[in-house]
């Protein structure tokens, strides 16, 4: 069970209406099974504080990947500099560059060395919305308030999260980038949607194997499905 921390440092997403009910996870919180934990992570809420002020986007779509055994993981060919904080302590955030275009940003999972991590696909702003909406604009073109943080490159842009954020403890109160997840987990089944994940090729990107894309039923800032093109290479 996640531990409950101290929510009420200025800044941190604490006085956002309904996250009263939320708790910054402990270590161990994240070492758990990956579907378990990109299922919780549905609702927390993820705060970016830079000099500039703070943004927290609430957590509205994600995807599981299962390591070296997974064929649309970073992992699934080994250790590498690119990928090595997915082999280390669960509860930091493993940032990449996709294509050489976007980031995004996944948060590692189960004991160190199986490589597992949840990708943060999408979420709503909460707190900070000027702010996204300024960073948002500066990257391009921004239709509302609803695609801010709709897909992951939207997500670490509105964040101002970038490869420099690779290897940041998400367990950290203190810290830049913190995660707060709901303190209880009783959802029921119809509030979550699976279904297979968006952009992965081969067989990692195959429905009926892995249906690892996970969603809150009914959230408009969740990101529209796309199949992986020929030239995409898995994640």
């Amino acid at each position: 069970m996640a531990r409950a921390r101290d929510l009420t440092v200025p800044g941190d997403g604490g006085g956002v209406p309904g996250t009263a009910a939320l708790v910054v996870p402990d270590r161990a919180w994240f070492e758990r099974d990956v579907h378990a934990v990109a299922r919780d992570l549905l609702g927390a809420l993820l705060t970016r504080r830079t000099p500039d002020g703070a943004v927290a986007v609430r957590i509205t779509e994600v995807e599981a990947y299962a390591g070296p055994a997974d064929p649309g993981s970073h992992a699934y060919r080994g250790e590498t500099a690119r990928n090595r904080t997915m082999f280390g302590d669960a509860g930091r955030v493993y940032v990449y560059r996709h294509l050489g275009l976007h980031h995004c940003m996944n948060v590692v999972c189960s004991p160190p060395g199986e490589a597992s991590a949840v990708l943060l696909r999408a979420g709503e702003v909460v707190e900070g919305a000027d702010l996204a909406r300024q960073r948002r604009a500066a990257a391009g073109v921004t239709r509302s308030d609803v695609d801010l943080a709709r897909g992951p490159a939207r997500l670490t842009v509105a964040l101002a999260v970038t490869r420099d954020e690779d290897g940041q403890d998400a367990t950290d109160p203190g810290g830049e980038l913190v995660l707060r997840v709901p303190a209880a987990t009783d959802r029921a089944d119809g509030d979550v949607v699976v279904g297979p994940r968006v952009g992965v090729s081969g067989e990692g990107g195959r429905a009926d194997l892995f249906p690892w894309r996970v969603w809150l039923a009914g959230e408009p800032t969740v990101s529209p499905y796309r199949a992986a093109g020929p030239r995409r290479r898995s994640r």
